[in-house]
């Protein structure tokens, strides 16, 4: 996939139903006070039992096949479910990135065994995955993991630090990317992922706290981590493009475009409330850009349904979604004269809650830097 296959998508009439569906349910949880919109909610909202009844509804693992507990409807219903979640800031960290990323890294290298074993709970929103990927000192480059593991009678012992791992003090599994093999002139080498039960012995979770004090990333050390064979995900070694495929889902979903989307309906209702005047031109022109991303997230959606691993195109929706993301936090501020209030709610207290995440946008799934470096290569294949 070239960039310049990032064409408009049309979503099939019958999803409008679906969608409809999923807006009225959220509209009468909203209404009953079971959920309150916040912003960046595929990240801080934890909430298990919201997670279950969204796989009760089958609006999970919407893409896994039947017999694995799905419902086969495609990339393209999944990202009209999530879409909706996300505009309405629906608490989904619990079970977002087990249904984004590791049920379809399963279904693709996982084992038969693996597939059943995972992917029925995934889809019921009863089992949670973290991923495993980043380490410190090492920023986005993937290529330079130091955890190691050894090879041993029945298994594998890891030891090393993964860092940034979003919920992995509520997960119940991480996938780990880990070094099996000296490192050679191809870096890229010698790479395995391993399904990591993060209850084993010599799992320690460490918290990495937010401004806030919020508690949604994590420190995960492996101290002698027995991992049984079937539990390496793929073939040893293939690692390294088993995660590249990974990170196609990982950055171009729509979550990397409408973390702050409910900010943005926040302060257009309190401007029809207030009556205040302001510039429909720079209104208009966040709208615009908002949509074009959304469109541009959706032709990858449309790629990732074909079967195809759009990395270049999936960077630049993370590389433009998140910038849009934060830059709406400032527009926002500009537009309603609103100043961020954590004590308060309403805008204000949105606001504030925009703000404290901001500056993680652009670094969770990746740096720009390194996104723009994946981009720049893309080109360069074309």
């Amino acid at each position: 996939m070239g960039l310049r296959d990032l064409e408009a998508v049309v979503l099939p009439g019958e999803l409008d139903t679906l969608r409809r569906e999923v807006r009225a349910f959220l509209a009468e949880e909203t209404g009953s006070g079971r959920i309150a919109p916040h912003c960046d909610q595929w990240l801080a909202g934890w909430d298990p039992e919201f997670s279950r009844e969204l796989g009760r509804r089958g609006w999970i693992g919407m893409s896994f096949p039947k017999e694995y507990g799905g419902a086969e409807a495609g990339a393209l219903a999944r990202f009209v479910v999530t879409e909706e979640l996300l505009a309405a800031g629906a608490p989904v960290a619990a079970h977002w990135i087990a249904d984004r990323q590791s049920g379809p890294a399963l279904l693709k290298f996982g084992t038969e065994e693996q597939r059943r074993a995972y992917l029925p709970a995934l889809a019921r929103g009863e089992c949670f995955f973290a991923i495993g990927m980043s380490e410190p000192d090492t920023g986005s480059d993937l290529a330079s993991v130091r955890a190691r593991g050894e090879r041993v009678p029945g298994g594998w012992v890891l030891n090393g630090t993964k860092i940034w791992t979003s919920g992995a003090h509520g997960a119940h599994a991480m996938i780990a990317l880990v070094r099996t093999a000296p490192r050679e002139k191809d870096r890229h080498a010698g790479l395995t992922q391993f399904i990591v039960d993060l209850s084993s012995p010599g799992v320690q979770i460490r918290p990495i706290r937010l401004l806030t004090g919020e508690h949604h990333f994590n420190e995960v050390v492996l101290d002698d981590v027995f991992v049984r064979d079937d539990r390496v995900l793929g073939r040893p070694g293939d690692g390294w493009r088993q995660v590249t495929g990974e990170l196609a889902m990982e950055r171009s979903g729509p979550e990397r475009i409408l973390s702050t989307f409910p900010l943005l309906a926040a302060a257009v209702d309190h401007l029809a409330r207030t009556g205040e005047r302001v510039d429909p031109g720079r209104l208009g022109a966040v709208v615009a850009r908002l949509w074009a991303l959304r469109q541009m997230s959706l032709a990858v959606a449309a790629r990732l349904e074909d079967g195809q691993a759009p990395a270049a195109g999936a960077a630049v929706v993370k590389d433009l979604g998140t910038r849009f993301e934060g830059a709406l936090v400032d527009t926002v501020r500009m537009l309603t004269q609103v100043e961020p209030d954590a004590g308060s709610g309403g805008l204000a207290g949105m606001l504030a809650e925009s703000v404290l995440h901001s500056p993680g946008f652009t670094l969770r799934g990746g740096t720009n830097e390194i996104l723009r470096g994946v981009i720049a290569k893309g080109l360069g294949t074309r």
